[in-house]
C-alpha cells in the first residue's frame, strides 16, 4: 500500500481525519449514521465488529468522549489503517483495533462482554446474486457466514442489559428481528429513507439483550429533499456532528 493509493478525508464536520484506500471499501453514509446512533455513556465499553478503517468507530468516539471503543477487523490492511487513524485523530487512548473474524465467534477474541455493540454488517451473503464492484470491496459487501453469523456474534459480545445497534438494508429487517429476538428485545427501529415520499432503504435497529419493552417504530430519517439540496437539514446536522440520531 502506498500513498498514491490512499486518500485523506475529513468527516464529522472536519473533526475526524480518515485515511482510506482509494480503491477499497470506503466509509460513507452508513458509517456516519451508525456513529450518530451510538448512545454509549461515559466509561462504557463499545465494540464494533467489522470496523474497517475506523469510519464509524472514530466518529462515535468523538461523539461520546467518555466511552471506550474496541474495533475488530479481519482485513489486516484495514485494521492497520484503523489503528493509524486512531493515532492520527488523537484517540489511541480510547480507541483500539485488533484483527479478528466474526466467523470465528466472539469467544475466540478472549474479551469480556461489552456494554454496547455497534455494527454495519456486509449487506449480502449470496456471492451468486451479487458481484462486488471491485475485488478490494468484496469482504465488506459479502458476509461469508450470512447475517446470522453477525447477529450471533453481537449477542455473545454484549452483556445482559447491553445494547446492540445495527444498520442494514431495510428488506432484511424481518431477518434481523427474528435472529435477535430469542435473546434480545426492547427493539427500536429507525427507518432511513432517501426522500420523504420514498420507501426506506436502510434501517437502524437498536436492541437490548434480555430487554422486554415493546417494539417501537420511530419516525424516519429523510436523507435528501427534492429541492436540490444535497442533504435534508436534519441529515446535514447529523453528518456534521451537530446532532445525534436519538432513540
Amino acid at each position: 500500500m502506498n500513498d498514491r493509493q490512499m486518500t485523506e478525508d475529513r468527516v464529522l464536520g472536519g473533526r475526524v481525519t480518515l485515511r482510506q484506500q482509494a480503491d477499497g471499501y470506503r466509509a460513507g453514509m452508513d458509517a456516519a449514521l451508525l456513529a450518530a446512533a451510538c448512545d454509549a455513556l461515559p466509561a462504557q465499553r463499545v465494540l464494533e465488529p467489522g470496523c474497517g478503517v475506523g469510519g464509524a468507530l472514530l466518529a462515535a468516539a468523538i461523539r461520546r468522549p467518555g466511552a471506550i471503543f474496541q474495533g475488530i477487523e479481519r482485513d489486516s490492511a484495514a485494521a492497520a489503517l484503523a489503528c493509524e487513524n486512531a493515532t492520527l485523530n488523537g484517540l489511541a487512548e480510547r480507541v483500539s483495533v485488533r484483527e479478528g473474524d466474526v466467523e470465528a465467534g466472539f469467544r475466540a477474541l478472549d474479551l469480556p462482554a461489552f456494554d454496547a455493540v455497534m455494527t454495519n454488517p456486509p449487506f449480502f451473503d449470496d456471492p451468486g446474486a451479487l458481484r462486488a464492484p471491485a475485488p478490494a470491496k468484496s469482504g465488506a459487501w459479502m458476509a461469508d457466514g450470512g447475517l446470522a453469523a453477525w447477529t450471533g456474534f453481537c449477542l455473545k459480545a454484549v452483556r445482559e442489559g447491553g445494547t446492540i445497534t445495527m444498520i442494514h438494508r431495510a428488506d432484511r429487517l424481518a431477518d434481523i428481528l427474528g435472529q435477535l429476538a430469542p435473546k434480545a428485545g426492547s427493539f427500536r427501529i429507525r427507518p432511513i429513507a432517501p426522500f420523504a415520499d420514498a420507501p426506506a432503504k436502510r434501517v437502524i435497529v437498536r436492541a437490548v439483550k434480555t430487554g422486554k419493552a415493546p417494539l417501537a417504530l420511530l419516525p424516519p430519517l429523510v436523507l435528501h429533499d427534492r429541492e436540490g439540496g444535497k442533504h435534508s437539514p436534519e441529515a446535514e446536522a447529523i453528518l456534521r456532528g451537530e446532532a445525534a440520531l436519538g432513540w
